[in-house]
């Protein structure tokens, strides 16, 4: 069960870290749209796990790969924004969130079936 406060540095998280995907990472993975879908943060507020949903490509695991290997400058960009705020940034996991591709396919297999 998460905490009240929990739920609202998730919710700070996830606006700061979507801003920094459409803003600042445009770089890292070029003509791919990244949508921060869910951020959950541990208990002690250590570990932040970040669901990404990536459209306009096929390649989505390579695409969080890529992600991967640049998250100590996501986390500084972080750092800079949520600073004031957050004593401590939490460090950052990042994971597909393939939900919605989930739901399209369950569509797909009704109007088909």
């Amino acid at each position: 069960m998460e905490t009240q406060r929990q739920q609202k540095i998730n919710k700070l998280l996830q606006k700061d870290l979507s801003e920094i995907f459409q803003i600042e990472m445009r770089s890292v993975v070029p003509g791919v749209m990244v949508s921060v879908t869910k951020v959950v943060i541990t208990s002690d507020l250590s570990i932040a796990r970040v669901y990404l949903s990536i459209f306009a490509t096929t390649k989505k695991t390579e695409s969080v790969e890529k992600i991967k290997t640049h998250t100590k400058e996501i986390r500084g960009h972080l750092g800079k924004r949520v600073g004031g705020q957050l004593r401590i940034i939490p460090n950052l996991q990042f994971f597909l969130d393939d939900s919605l591709d989930y739901l399209e396919n369950i569509d797909n297999l009704l109007k088909n079936g």
